[in-house]
């Protein structure tokens, strides 16, 4: 009887690095499945529908509510983004991991279902680097930039709820911190029913 696999619940301000720390997580980590999410925004340049996410429309994400099929959804700025839920119980229940990138709202939500997934929040440097990333990235529009980092602080404020906060100053630093806490995660009792059952009756 295998372990069954951790849900990994990764959330920060548009900016902190999610993605890019994500993904060098996955390059190293073959083992966790990433769990890619639906939205209702347009896709930004070099993104692919059913890689980066699955693109619909506001009425195809509205009946996917109705119909529970989502383990969790937010909308956020102006646009809605949710989780499949049925790919998320089979990967965990085969015994691997899964790793979901969401906002602060969407992980409260995954908390109520699964309070015993590992919640990690990243930080970026600091609010000035924060600004300048976004900046930098080009895809959104001034008015869209001042929305998140207007939100920043806000959503920084509710990492006290997570289990882990990761300063993303490295991305290499970050993703090695993230690697370290699903060790020390897949080492708790808790997590050790089987060997409980083999080593103390």
């Amino acid at each position: 009887m295998s372990q069954e696999g951790l849900l990994l619940v990764v959330s920060g301000p548009s900016g902190a690095g999610k993605g890019t720390v994500c993904k060098s997580l996955l390059q190293k980590c073959s083992e966790i499945k990433y769990s890619t999410s639906v939205t209702t925004r347009k896709p930004r340049k070099g993104e692919e529908h059913g890689v980066n996410y699955f693109f619909t429309s506001v009425e195809e994400f509205q009946d996917m509510i109705k119909n529970n099929q989502l383990l969790e959804w937010a909308k956020v700025y102006d646009n809605y983004y949710g989780t499949p839920t049925e790919f998320v119980i089979e990967t965990l229940k085969s015994g691997q991991d899964v790793i979901l990138e969401i906002d602060v709202e969407g992980a409260k939500q995954i908390f109520k279902n699964f309070p015993n997934g590992v919640f990690i929040f990243l930080l970026p440097p600091s609010m000035e680097e924060l600004a300048s990333r976004i900046y930098k990235r080009g895809t959104d529009s001034k008015e869209v930039i001042e929305k998140r980092l207007a939100a920043a602080q806000g959503e920084i404020d509710q990492l006290i709820n997570y289990n882990y906060v990761v300063l993303n100053d490295e991305v290499e630093k970050a993703t090695e911190k993230i690697q370290s806490i699903i060790i020390a995660e897949k080492c708790k009792v808790n997590r050790n029913k089987v060997l409980k059952e083999e080593y103390w009756k």
